[in-house]
């Protein structure tokens, strides 16, 4: 089962990721975590590429070659062998920041990443909502964040109307959607409660 993790900066995905891997674990499966983008030798090297200036297509390649390293790598394999993947961003990161906050178009996006994931979309989506301005002062002083996450509040207010619409688009039962002010216990519960039934 492949289940992504989405929220703004700051919004708790990281918490929630290690929270969610243990649940799995105790349930008696394989869990596998993983973020974007990273995962693989060669996605932290072009982690690193996106701390630099680059033109939204440029980002948004890098972005891709990264994704594409993972699925190929660590997704896919872990899917086949019957794991629990729980991927720290995915697809709905790049509508969400280069379609909406970059202005690039959705549909020439949703083309590049098809071919960069073979078409492997995840199960569930589980997006921790923030209100932008909130996210950004949790994050306030981290050195790792790469560019994307040194936006400006208004760039990142596209983003979260990115999320919202992809979260109201979506199929049933494919996005959760929780308030990322609440508590990490509180989310954690709300989670699990909606992906136990689905790793039994």
């Amino acid at each position: 089962m492949f289940v992504v993790l989405e929220g703004g900066e700051g919004a708790g995905k990281s918490t929630l990721a290690a929270a969610l891997g243990a649940r799995v674990t105790a349930a008696g499966h394989e869990a596998v975590l993983t973020r974007e983008p990273g995962g693989t030798a060669a996605g932290e090297l072009v982690r690193a590429l996106l701390h630099e200036p680059l033109t939204p297509w440029a980002e948004t390649f890098a972005f891709l070659v990264a994704r594409a390293q993972l699925v190929h790598e660590v997704v896919r394999p872990a899917l086949l062998r019957g794991a629990v993947v729980i991927c720290d961003r995915f697809a709905a990161s790049t509508f969400a920041y280069q379609g909406y906050g970059r202005g690039l178009d959705l549909r020439s996006l949703e083309a590049a990443n098809r071919l960069a994931t073979g078409g492997l979309q995840p199960a569930v989506t589980v997006y921790l909502d923030i209100e932008p301005a909130l996210g950004l002062a949790r994050k306030h002083g981290e050195a790792e964040a790469i560019r994307t996450g040194l936006e400006t509040l208004e760039f990142h207010r596209r983003v979260r109307k990115g999320y919202l619409a992809q979260a109201t688009g979506s199929a049933p039962g494919t996005w959760l959607t929780l308030d990322a002010t609440h508590s990490p216990a509180e989310i954690e519960a709300d989670a699990w409660a909606w992906i136990e039934p689905l790793v039994r």
